[in-house]
């Protein structure tokens, strides 16, 4: 019953989070399209197929004339030929913008008017923006999610910045760790009073390395929650290059990270400050992670990527969630948006960064005019259908993970 229930955990938590990361992102096109002009037809709250519309807008004006004017002229040209009468009857009316709600539960999107490369001629159609409209509204999701990140890291440092501790898996024999009764469950949580937050320059096992060969206060949470204060004196730095660690101790091997109740908080200013390096940070790891997806694709395919999936994705976040708390699950989400940030601005269709790639490629004299719609409208479908099976190669390895289950301070 457990296992169901994280399950559900998981789940629940991917289709909220993904929702908002996903949402922010639409929401960047969204209003970028409104100011600049061009037409938004809906705005969706999840992907079809529709179960409700939330609520319509009244349709512009001069579309409903320019309708009625050509509907007019229609029934006009059709005479009293009842065939052609119907089939201009049929003809679908104007509708403003909509807000949807959409069964499938996993973020939602904007619908632009000549998005697919339709020649409209709708004067406000995406198709026929110009260049710099068109590349500043797919931009701005990518930028918006670097602003969901920034916000995300910049308020866990203003108002309740966890401290971690270290999870005790084993002690060495005949260690600083074992003389000083530290057992595995315990975990190291200061070290001379010193906490550590998540932000912090070092963390508890830099401190110790540092502190290599001199006496130290070392604070201790047992499994029962209690905790005391310790002095042991470290092992020499030499110890600590041959790998036997300063105190002696190897963290678990899962969920090694222990979130203590205390919280930091900053000036807002120096929040700030914080939210914008950590983006930043975020966005190299990313790239970095990048590289390292590329450099195993290449060399060995059949080996687990070091990227996750949906799959891997959801239980990550179930697992941050029961055993590091919301504060880490919402850092996790900023994580993942700095994460979408850079996956949608890659050259790659049918990414936001491909369909620049093509816009871009679109506008350049004589070459562009041989890029004809149905040729764009196929380099997407054939990009979807790429990431479609990367993204079943990737849960293939989650669920591997899954399955199987699974340096010394």
């Amino acid at each position: 019953m457990t296992g169901i229930v994280d399950v559900l955990e998981a789940i629940i938590l991917f289709i909220v989070v993904l929702g908002v990361v996903v949402i922010f992102h639409e929401a960047g096109h969204f209003i970028t399209a409104r100011l600049s002009g061009v037409r938004v037809l809906e705005f969706g709250f999840g992907f079809p197929p529709r179960a409700k519309v939330l609520h319509e807008r009244p349709v512009d004006p001069e579309i409903q004339a320019g309708w009625e004017r050509r509907h007019a002229q229609l029934l006009a040209a059709a005479g009293g030929d009842e065939a052609k009468i119907a089939e201009v009857e049929a003809m679908p009316r104007p509708v403003g913008m909509q807000y949807t709600l959409n069964w499938l539960p996993i973020g939602g999107f904007v619908k632009l008017e000549g998005e697919d490369g339709d020649q409209e001629q709708d004067p406000r159609s995406f198709t026929r923006a110009p260049l710099w409209k068109k590349l500043l509204i797919l931009v701005m999701g990518v930028v918006m999610n670097l602003i969901l990140a920034f916000l995300i890291f910049t308020l866990i440092a203003w108002l309740f910045t966890p401290f971690l501790g270290v999870r005790v898996g084993e002690v060495v024999p005949g260690s600083p760790a074992q003389t000083a009764g530290i057992v595995p469950g315990d975990a190291i949580i200061s070290v001379d009073g010193q906490m550590y937050d998540i932000y912090a320059r070092q963390n508890i096992v830099d401190a110790l390395r540092a502190d290599a060969g001199k006496t130290v206060s070392v604070g201790v949470q047992h499994a029962d929650g209690t905790r005391t204060s310790v002095t042991v004196t470290l092992q020499s730095q030499a110890a600590v290059d041959a790998n036997k660690g300063a105190l002696g101790i190897k963290p678990a091997d899962a969920n090694a990270a222990v979130v203590l109740p205390e919280t930091a908080s900053r000036p807002l200013g120096d929040a700030a400050s914080i939210g914008w390096s950590e983006t930043g940070r975020a966005f190299r790891l990313i790239i970095d992670g990048l590289a390292q997806l590329g450099h195993s694709i290449v060399t060995d395919p059949t080996t687990a990527p070091p990227v996750s999936g949906p799959v891997g994705i959801a239980a990550s976040l179930g697992d941050t969630f029961r055993n590091q708390g919301p504060i880490f699950t919402l850092y996790l989400m900023g994580l993942l948006s700095a994460n979408l940030a850079l996956v949608n601005v890659l050259p790659f269709p049918p990414l936001d960064g491909g369909r620049m790639l093509v816009i871009v490629l679109k506008a350049v004299p004589r070459f562009g005019r041989r890029i004809s719609q149905r040729a764009e409208q196929a380099t997407y479908a054939i990009g979807f259908l790429a990431l479609f099976g990367f993204l079943i190669w990737v849960t293939f390895f989650d669920i591997a993970r899954g399955l199987g289950g699974g340096g010394t301070p």
